[in-house]
């Protein structure tokens, strides 16, 4: 072992992503971010603000909406990773994807795969019953504008495609009944 190696401790890691198993010898220190993109060449997810702050890197672990950013990889051995890559069914988009295109609800695009694998988790949260900040106590979500913009607030646009983003979720979440 040189000094490289004592310096850096590295992990085995098995993922699952987007429905392909992986084994990976990582640095310890390496997040699920950097994992995607450096070493599955998946650059969907970007990085923004690296802090957890802006939700561009946002993908799904184990079903649930998470910032890649702010993730360890090490510490996800044997989860289940869905990027926006994952999200179509071949050549048939997710019906969030197809809501976005329909509502032009992005401009640049930087934020967009982000916004995607939030607005996924938001329909599943809202499904499963699960409430936010504006969910009215002991009542089901209902996902009206309110609800959409605070379940996808920590995901920022610097377009400001907002509007179209909650429609396009709205559109989703019509299509998903």
């Amino acid at each position: 072992m040189d000094d490289e190696d004592r310096r850096c401790p590295s992990s085995v890691v098995r993922l699952r992503v987007n429905g392909t198993p992986y084994r990976l010898r990582l640095d310890n220190r390496t997040t699920l971010l950097d994992t995607l993109r450096e070493h599955l060449d998946l650059t969907g997810a970007k990085k923004g603000c690296d802090h957890g702050q802006c939700g561009a890197c946002t993908v799904l672990v184990d079903g649930r909406r998470s910032n890649s950013c702010l993730l360890l990889a090490v510490a996800l051995d044997g989860a289940s990773v869905t990027t926006v890559e994952g999200l179509a069914d071949g050549e048939r988009l997710h019906p969030v994807q197809e809501a976005f295109l329909h509502r032009d609800a992005f401009q640049c695009g930087y934020c967009t795969p982000g916004q995607l694998c939030s607005a996924v988790g938001v329909l599943a949260e809202a499904a499963a019953g699960m409430p936010s900040a504006v969910t009215p106590a002991g009542q089901r979500a209902v996902l009206d504008g309110a609800e959409i913009r605070e379940r996808m607030s920590g995901n920022l646009c610097r377009c400001g495609a907002y509007p179209h983003i909650v429609r396009a979720v709205q559109d989703a979440a019509g299509a998903a009944r």
